[in-house]
């Protein structure tokens, strides 16, 4: 760039570049690097378009030829851009790691086959005053549940029997079905036993006051018993 011819300047000293002179060295001297040390051919995001012009793919900016699409690989938003680029991919590489095989050991032993078992519709009873007005505690119909007796009589010593509720899209052994759920009762040496109720929210031991749901074991005559209420 020519400084000394500059209005103003003294002949032969140099001139005070303004910040368009300064910019548009700086864009030459970034592209003339830039074409010293980047093979295009390798260049992921440029796109030659059907007017000869060049295109970022990666910015979506356009360019009339390719040295102003190296000055633009140089600047701050290519680089910006390529910086979020390579994090996502570092993001998305992470989640494709094939998590750490489970070093949780299966417990093997004989299962001597299913138990006896019994399951029981319950419904919750509705008392009423000499009035006619409702006693029981509550102003909705009357909840449904079951009752299930499961007799282990070869139960393993010191083993307590458990049970858990199983979503459709969790078991394997039936085609999902939305309108199903699953309760699950195990106990060690006998086979897990499944039944197959309503896909209806079910109320918590713990929460309920009335007493309808509840849960016993009796180590004396080997008997599961326990009973849950469908929410209304």
């Amino acid at each position: 760039m020519d400084y000394q011819n500059r209005v103003g300047s003294k002949f032969g000293g140099g001139g005070v570049a303004g910040a368009a002179e300064t910019n548009v060295d700086r864009r030459e001297r970034l592209r003339k690097l830039a074409l010293e040390t980047i093979d295009l051919a390798k260049d992921p995001y440029i796109l030659r378009n059907h007017l000869g012009s060049l295109e970022c793919r990666l910015c979506l900016t356009l360019h009339t030829n390719e040295g102003s699409y190296l000055a633009h690989t140089q600047g701050k938003k290519h680089q910006t851009n390529l910086a979020r680029r390579a994090a996502k991919d570092n993001k998305d590489s992470q989640l494709m790691i094939a998590p750490a095989p489970s070093t949780v050991r299966t417990k093997v032993f004989l299962k001597i086959g299913r138990p006896g078992y019994r399951v029981t519709k319950v419904r919750e009873r509705i008392d009423y005053d000499q009035l006619g007005q409702r006693i029981t505690e509550g102003d909705g119909p009357p909840r449904e549940g079951l009752m299930v007796q499961v007799h282990l009589p070869q139960i393993k010593e010191g083993v307590i029997p458990r049970r858990r509720f199983m979503s459709a899209w969790e078991q394997r052994k039936e085609p999902p079905n939305r309108a199903y759920q699953y309760l699950i009762v195990a106990a060690e040496p006998y086979e897990t036993i499944a039944f197959r109720i309503p896909a209806r929210e079910i109320e918590d031991e713990a929460e309920d006051p009335t007493g309808w749901n509840w849960s016993h074991w009796d180590p004396d005559t080997k008997q599961y018993s326990f009973q849950f209420m469908f929410r209304n």
